[in-house]
């Protein structure tokens, strides 16, 4: 990025932080805080200045308004003494349990369809903390991260206190890791959800596309698991049409079969290179474990700026996630003209508008300008400044 660039994006923040008022999250004196700055090095080398404390959301709101931050965070922990310079003496207190769902780890694409695409992930997160983890949704709290995603607060008392290893364990189940089918489908019931029917759901679709393939196609796909021999892939094909009608009627029964059907099951759901795992990930809600399970963690500071895209952070309701378009919603800009240089051809939607961005000096609306060169996708152009 070059120099001008970086003071343009800067000027910018500036303008948005003279007028924005960024909301703290609660227990503000008991938080730690980080920030990067719009130093000589940024973006190339970035490091954050941390272990920071503030004993009121004044005293924040006039650090960023005077320091200007290109990114801004906050602890997800609560902490007797935040600002102490190593985590051992911050004495910690519990911490907010968090969920991080980012478009990069999920699928690639335009910015517009990742951010449709994890949108819907959230949504599949909300459904399952509200309707299979009995999570009191009074206390959820939802941020679009201003980048490719979503970040999820669950501020309940009864979570504050659960270490990595509980945290694991709601992880574990958001992502459908280490299934158990004698488990599952032993206690199924009818009506019941989670887990337990999804799998069986899983399970009956998995094995009726199996049964589509040829006699030796199966065989050579079970053969290719741990475990499973060719004798019992040979048996198992046999089963197939059986074991479906089971699973449409009583699940359990098929436990009772014999060895050759809890081998093969269990082999489905614990081999790497199994075809059902990419079902069960499919099925799984994915979000960024390392950031559910770090009782130490800092995450984005809702009302912040982004520096990679220009966008707020943006704190939002349940019920204002609903209509909620990043692309409009998030944009902190105007529109009086800038000029950019551009490497190259780009196209995308912003503010509602579709720009056909062509290569060369082109003059766009403010917070296209910003978007452009926070993404590294331009160059600030024209007089000191980039203003036309």
């Amino acid at each position: 990025m070059k120099p001008a660039t970086r003071m343009f994006i800067k000027q910018r923040f500036t303008d948005y932080y003279q007028k924005a008022r960024i909301s703290p999250p609660a227990s503000v004196k008991e938080r730690e805080f980080g920030f990067i700055f719009f130093d000589d090095n940024y973006p190339e080398d970035i490091r954050m200045r941390r272990h920071m404390g503030f004993f009121s959301a004044e005293e924040l709101q006039e650090y960023i308004k005077s320091l200007v931050p290109a990114h801004s965070y906050y602890s997800t922990a609560y902490y007797q003494t935040p600002q102490a310079p190593t985590m051992g003496d911050k004495d910690w207190l519990g911490a907010d349990l968090i969920f991080d769902l980012d478009a990069d780890h999920i699928v690639r694409g335009s910015y517009d369809e990742m951010l449709m695409r994890i949108k819907g992930e959230t949504e599949k997160l909300l459904d399952v903390l509200d309707n299979e983890l009995g999570i009191d949704m009074r206390t959820v709290r939802l941020v679009f991260s201003g980048g490719r995603g979503y970040h999820i607060h669950v501020q309940e008392l009864e979570f504050r206190d659960f270490g990595s290893a509980e945290r694991r364990e709601i992880v574990d189940y958001l992502c459908g890791s280490g299934i158990s089918p004698s488990l599952l489908l032993d206690e199924w019931t009818p009506g019941h959800s989670g887990w337990h029917e999804r799998y069986r759901i899983l399970l009956v679709d998995y094995l009726f596309n199996l049964s589509k393939k040829t006699e030796k196609e199966i065989k050579i796909e079970l053969s290719s698991l741990r475990g499973v021999g060719q004798v019992m892939a040979d048996r198992f094909c046999t089963m197939i049409p059986d074991l479906i009608s089971s699973l449409e009627k009583s699940p359990s029964s098929i436990l009772h079969r014999d060895q050759t059907v809890k081998t093969v099951l269990n082999a489905l759901v614990t081999e790497k290179d199994s075809p059902f795992l990419p079902m069960i990930k499919e099925c799984s809600v994915q979000i960024d474990e390392p950031v559910t399970t770090d009782t130490h963690r800092l995450i984005r500071l809702p009302g912040s700026l982004h520096a990679k895209s220009g966008f707020k952070v943006v704190p939002l309701t349940l019920k204002e996630f609903e209509d909620f378009d990043p692309l409009i919603d998030a944009v902190a800009f105007g529109e009086r003209e800038v000029m950019v240089e551009s490497g190259k051809d780009y196209s995308f939607s912003l503010l509602g508008s579709r720009y056909n961005i062509k290569k060369g000096s082109v003059k766009v609306p403010e917070a296209v300008a910003v978007y452009l060169c926070a993404r590294g996708m331009a160059e600030i152009g024209g007089e000191p400044g980039g203003v036309s």
